[in-house]
């Protein structure tokens, strides 16, 4: 804690205020508290005394600590309850993410009436859309369901359902047409992100943008590994010409043998 303490800021205080940060509050960058994170490693105990402490950056660097091995359902749950802020419910999401109960907690989020608990689940959606293990049967019904509930959801929620939207779309091509279509109904969405500078992105435009991105470093994968193949048919050697230059070998060896038996005739001859 007396760490923790030494590393925050005003000015990084004043930041996690305006993005609804409350109670005790020391203002540690984030890079700072990554830093932190892999110089104590993984460590449940530690863990749950920084989050025991209630302060915001303690939790945070909770999270971060804390192993997703050994973090049951229930100590998941205990956690989320007490989450009042969006950063803190985005962090507690990448850790249940990372654990073994990953869909299922997600799952049981996404049914809370809560904003930040139902922040977690949308932003636990958002990131488990990357895991190539769950399949496209698994998120597909989401789209719909945040077509219909995105306009009456909590302020913080809405926000992670319109991530989660585009991070559905991100997935695949298929996806993309059918959350590209959901976006264009649904419309802007209204989020106060009080005084900060921070946006809520358009799903469509983004989806298209990150799609194109996708495709073209497909391209330059593909591309790439057609000109390591091409190089590695240039260096090897065709069966013809492989066996021209054994040919070649073998005729030079059966010259230097001939010319090898004449010298030792001609060295017996002056022996004699």
């Amino acid at each position: 804690m007396k760490t923790l303490a030494a590393a925050g800021t005003e000015q990084n205080r004043a930041v996690y205020r305006r993005h609804g940060a409350k109670g005790d509050v020391f203002g540690v960058g984030f890079a700072t508290l990554d830093g932190l994170a892999r110089e104590l490693g993984r460590d449940a105990k530690l863990a749950a005394a920084l989050w025991k402490s209630k302060n915001a950056d303690a939790r945070l660097l909770a999270t971060r600590v804390a192993d997703p091995n050994v973090m049951t359902p229930s100590l998941l749950d205990a956690w989320a309850k007490e989450v009042d802020w969006y950063v803190g419910a985005d962090a507690l999401a990448k850790l249940a993410t990372a654990s073994p109960h990953a869909k299922t907690i997600a799952q049981k989020w996404l049914a809370s009436k809560g904003e930040w608990t139902l922040r977690a689940g949308w932003h636990a959606l958002a990131l488990l859309t990357r895991d190539p293990s769950l399949t496209d049967a698994f998120f597909e019904p989401f789209i719909a369901r945040i077509e219909r509930e995105i306009g009456s959801a909590p302020n913080r929620a809405k926000d992670a359902m319109n991530a989660a939207l585009i991070a559905i779309g991100i997935r695949n091509a298929a996806f993309a047409k059918l959350a590209t279509r959901a976006a264009a109904r649904i419309g802007k969405v209204d989020v106060d992100h009080g005084a900060t500078a921070c946006k809520t992105p358009n799903a469509a435009l983004y989806i298209k943008r990150a799609r194109a991105w996708l495709e073209a470093q497909a391209k330059k994968r593909q591309a790439k590994a057609k000109r390591a193949a091409k190089k590695t048919k240039v260096a090897a050697p065709s069966p013809r010409k492989a066996g021209s230059a054994a040919k070649r070998v073998k005729k030079a060896t059966k010259v230097t043998a001939k010319k090898t038996s004449l010298t030792k005739v001609k060295a017996r001859r002056s022996a004699r």
